[in-house]
């Protein structure tokens, strides 16, 4: 599982660049707590078995909430979001869908030990895998697409296991199986690269910067142009 400060980090980072004139430091910490969210299957694992990066790190989660809010904002006459909480409720609700989804389940799909995407229809991790270069001899080589026998294959997914052949150990739950394991040596990881690490910098930057106290003025324009977006609706 991915360090949570990265997935942390990464929310807060998605929180900066996508609410736009929404941001203030409600919106921020919602943003963050989706981009947490999917590790507290972690915690499940200490009753079920294989939870880990898969109760909460399948793609059906975001798929039905991106569907719910797309109906409810786009193809109802009348949107229940946006009369309640006005254009940023709407604004909020897709980045925060966004930071669950990149920023919560990608860091473990895109890295050892996978995600179970699409339990409990199928029950496999996945990782996604590839490389994608240009070479002054060999010009663009990748390896996410690969021609075969029987047409393109998409080589990136590859399995790591079941929830029955592979546990996956965290700190909340050392073994990975079920049960509290009260006399285990649990570490909690705060990074495990150093490109987790300028993650994390650029996290604590970005905010810094947006938190800024704005002039008058400034913050007259962003909520001008929030109300003038929400108008064009």
């Amino acid at each position: 599982m991915a360090p949570t400060l990265l997935n942390a980090a990464l929310g807060a980072l998605l929180a900066a660049a996508l609410l736009g004139p929404a941001f203030d430091g409600r919106t921020v910490s919602v943003v963050v707590a989706a981009a947490v969210l999917p590790n507290l299957d972690a915690v499940a694992s200490l009753a079920v078995a294989g939870a880990t990066n898969t109760l909460l790190h399948n793609v059906w989660i975001p798929l039905a909430l991106a569907g719910l809010l797309y109906w409810d904002t786009a193809l109802r006459e009348r949107s229940t979001l946006r009369e309640r909480h006005g254009w940023r409720g709407v604004r909020t609700a897709w980045v925060v869908l966004a930071g669950f989804a990149a920023a919560g389940v990608a860091p473990d799909l895109f890295g050892t030990p996978g995600a179970n995407l699409l339990y409990p229809i199928e029950d496999a991790y996945y990782v996604v895998d590839g490389l994608l270069l240009f070479s002054t001899q060999d010009g663009i080589v990748q390896t996410f697409v690969s021609a075969t026998a029987d047409g393109p294959g998409l080589l990136p997914f590859e399995s790591t296991g079941t929830t029955e052949t592979r546990a996956i150990p965290t700190w909340v739950n050392p073994d990975g199986r079920p049960g509290l394991a009260l006399g285990a040596e649990r570490e909690f990881v705060v990074v495990e690269a150093g490109w987790q690490a300028v993650v994390l910098a650029s996290a604590v930057a970005s905010l810094a910067v947006r938190f800024r106290p704005r002039t008058r003025a400034s913050a007259e324009t962003g909520d001008h142009a929030g109300d003038a977006g929400e108008a064009s609706r």
